[in-house]
């Protein structure tokens, strides 16, 4: 065995695009990869070589607890790596109206279960000074029309990041940011879909407010599946922040986060606001 072969690396949400694309490139490098999924259909389909599929639910502590005792009692006595807290939905709609069950819905999967996922397991990581890779999003850094209850999970991300990682910095644990643009996977296709749901429950005094908000959103989730990065660059950015010895913090894929988290740094809330409205259409 080689030493990657010796060490697991837990990845989370990888029944499609960016946790699918990273289970496999780290498979790829000889990781042995426990892949999160929720659905036994998804598990069937991922498990190959290196991919051990397992039944993880964010919003489930038992399936966390299972999941826990799996990395310590592995059979191989193999040390967990890393952690790649991926899972997470979107739902993208007018804050005036998303009804507030879908959005403690976004916060539950997306925030407090990235937190679920790193307790249990921040025991394993510790015994082996390993690595908590959290998928962040342009989202934590520029909220647009549309999508604040997206961002709102995500700027709670990048909070708990920071902190976890100012906490931990004398255990030896390191915590990264993973921060891409636009990326084409299913999830845009799925907030699309969620958005076309919660446009139907608006009264015909939002509709009129809001109707060329709903297209607009749609427009820009279609223009990021079909024209983002692929879910596989950012693999390769994760395995990057996995096996560098001295990571970065944070690491930003793709050029329109790496410009709109240098813009949103200096330009004036007005300024910013017309910008974002225009290239929305709004």
């Amino acid at each position: 065995m080689s030493s990657k072969n010796q060490e697991l690396v837990v990845v989370t949400g990888t029944s499609s695009g960016i946790g699918f694309a990273t289970a496999k490139r780290l498979a790829e490098e000889g990781y042995h990869v426990l892949a999160g999924v929720r659905r036994q259909e998804d598990a069937d389909k991922i498990s190959q070589k290196n991919i051990e599929a397992v039944i993880v639910d964010l919003t489930n502590v038992d399936t966390l607890k299972e999941l826990a005792k799996r990395v310590k009692d592995d059979p191989y006595h193999r040390p967990l790596r890393a952690v790649v807290n991926n899972a997470g939905i979107a739902i993208n709609a007018p804050l005036e109206m998303v009804p507030l069950d879908e959005l403690r819905r976004q916060i539950e999967v997306s925030v407090i279960g990235q937190v679920a996922v790193i307790q249990a397991l921040a025991p394993a990581l510790l015994a082996s000074g390993g690595r908590v890779v959290n998928i962040g999003s342009l989202g934590g850094k520029i909220s647009m029309p549309g999508f604040g209850i997206y961002s709102a999970a995500k700027f709670a991300m990048e909070a708990i990041n920071d902190s976890l990682r100012r906490e931990m910095a004398s255990s030896g644990l390191k915590v990264i940011m993973i921060t891409p643009g636009g990326v084409s996977t299913r999830m845009s296709e799925q907030g699309i879909t969620t958005a076309e749901r919660l446009a139907k429950l608006m009264t015909p005094e939002q509709h009129q407010r809001h109707d060329r908000l709903f297209a607009a959103v749609k427009a820009q989730a279609e223009a990021w599946a079909s024209h983002g990065i692929s879910p596989e660059k950012v693999a390769t950015v994760i395995l990057r922040a996995i096996q560098d010895r001295k990571p970065k913090t944070r690491y930003v894929v793709g050029r329109d986060s790496v410009l709109l988290t240098r813009l949103v740094r200096f330009l004036p809330d007005r300024v910013l606001d017309r910008m974002l409205r225009s290239q929305m259409n709004l």
